[in-house]
């Protein structure tokens, strides 16, 4: 028997798939935002003075990074109240995304501290600026623009493994994609429909990125 495309049933849900993205985009931002102040201190302790700060940033990065975003997520929401530390779903999603993107945006501030020549280091400490008011003033700005690139695609990674939050029930796009698929059984227009918001979703956020990328140009 031959299936037929029906995507009446996805039409009609249509604003539920558009509210799951919303709150999926949501979501990213929320980590990346706290992913990146976690990041910025790895960042600067990973080239710092201190051992066992670079030490202590690099077990986390390694322990993070090899360790899959899923285990993260049901850790923090089924482990913690164990604990004695409870959290609802979506804030729960959000700690374990942003722990996830820390680690991985600890390595993308790395690079871009390395990447500040020391000439302008120098620069700034002969003319009277603290450690701090360097850092602060002349390193993070040059290097924030120098990890623009990595921080845009880390965050198109971090919008798109915000579909893993349906394993917790946090209604963003896939969990209500799959509601929708239930409900209605038009699998492939269902999955298709979900598919095409979230490679236009993407492609739109990498347009925006690019175009900020061209405002500030590279040191």
């Amino acid at each position: 028997m031959g299936y037929t495309l029906n995507f009446r049933p996805i039409w009609a849900n249509f604003d539920k798939l558009l509210w799951g993205l919303g709150l999926g985009l949501s979501l990213a931002i929320a980590a990346v935002a706290i992913g990146a102040l976690i990041g910025l201190v790895c960042g600067f302790l990973s080239v710092g003075p201190s051992r066992a700060g670079r030490h202590i940033v690099a077990w986390y990065v390694a322990i993070i990074r090899n360790t899959p975003i899923l285990v993260i997520v049901l850790l923090i929401y089924f482990a913690l109240p164990s604990a004695g530390i409870v959290l609802d779903k979506i804030p729960s999603f959000i700690v374990g995304l942003s722990i996830y993107s820390g680690a991985y945006l600890s390595e993308v501030f790395r690079a871009g501290l390395i990447s500040v020549p020391k000439g302008v280091v120098e620069a700034a400490r002969a003319i009277g600026l603290t450690r701090i008011q360097t850092n602060a003033y002349v390193v993070a700005p040059i290097m924030l623009r120098n990890c623009l690139p990595a921080l845009g695609s880390t965050f198109i990674s971090l919008f798109k493994d915000t579909s893993i939050a349906a394993a917790i029930a946090v209604p963003e796009l896939t969990f209500q994609a799959r509601k929708i698929n239930t409900e209605s059984f038009r699998v492939i227009e269902t999955w298709t429909v979900a598919s095409a918001l979230y490679i236009v979703t993407c492609f739109t956020i990498a347009a925006g990125l690019r175009q900020l990328e061209r405002r500030f140009p590279k040191f």
